[in-house]
């Protein structure tokens, strides 16, 4: 029996298969699902392209083309056509990201065209919790961001990225799509930190994703003076709990592997390891 197999761009048609794809895994696929929640699947709005891969007629897989390449629910045969979609695009992403099994063997396929990467980061933890930790008092200081702290937080979120990613955001463009994001999380009220006397932010984190099923934290940093002080898990305690009583059910983060401060930290706070993502940085 001969089984039809294609690849396309998705169109603002495609919306409910698009999410039914999406909805299998909704911790995994938190970040990609949120921004078609909210933008739908025009390219405009969305902030790139969203690739399909069609097994007889039914959408069973996904790529998203944007910043990010990000593949989703992907087979071998889904991650080729999507490979050979992306080089014949030519590379406009800073980063391929996923879950790690497809996101290896695309980066295996587009590394001859597009390597070398910056760096290959090919086990990162995915990690959840759908509860509070016992025995962690979430920090009474840590408190979200106010639209009028730009300021305030803008230097700390520049710190973590350059610290986390190994360049700094404000290169290129001088930070003004770096900048339209951090407004964007605290606007919508998922940017969180705790800001000293001096108005300083000690720590901070934000829910980079969310949607009804799932969360993600992300950008989760501790001023360098204040490590070792003991402000991270109830740091963290504290945005779990507004996770979890405002935005879903469910929280999930990634981490580096290597960094295993921050992995015995969040064990601490309740997180459990259910996968891995693996991200490849131009």
């Amino acid at each position: 029996m001969l089984t039809q197999t294609t690849s396309r761009v998705l169109e603002p048609s495609d919306l409910d298969a698009a999410l039914a794809v999406l909805d299998r895994d909704p911790v995994a696929n938190a970040f990609v699902t949120s921004r078609v929640q909210v933008a739908g699947l025009d390219p405009w709005r969305l902030g790139g392209e969203m690739w399909g891969w069609y097994e007889d007629g039914m959408l069973t897989s996904l790529c998203y083309a944007g910043a990010n390449l990000v593949p989703i629910s992907a087979g071998p045969r889904a991650v080729r056509a999507f490979a050979d979609r992306a080089r014949r695009a030519g590379r406009r992403c800073s980063s391929i990201v996923g879950p790690a099994e497809p996101t290896a063997q695309l980066w295996r396929l587009l590394e001859p065209q597009w390597g070398p990467a910056r760096e290959v980061r090919a086990h990162q933890p995915l990690m959840i919790t759908d509860r509070m930790p016992a025995g962690i008092t979430p920090d009474p200081y840590v408190r979200r961001v106010g639209k009028d702290e730009m300021e305030t937080i803008m230097p700390a979120c520049v710190a973590m990225f350059t610290e986390e990613v190994g360049i700094s955001p404000l290169a290129g463009d001088g930070g003004l799509l770096y900048q339209a994001r951090v407004a964007e999380l605290v606007g919508s009220g998922r940017s969180f930190a705790r800001v000293d006397d001096q108005g300083r932010v000690v720590f901070k984190a934000e829910i980079g994703a969310a949607t009804p099923q799932a969360c993600q934290i992300q950008g989760v940093w501790v001023a360098p003076e204040y490590r070792g002080r003991g402000l991270a898990a109830p740091g963290m305690a504290a945005v779990l709990r507004y996770a979890l009583a405002e935005f879903a059910p469910v929280v999930s983060l990634y981490v580096n592997d290597f960094n295993t401060a921050a992995r015995r930290t969040y064990r601490r706070v309740g997180f459990h390891e259910v996968g891995a993502f693996m991200s490849v940085l131009f």
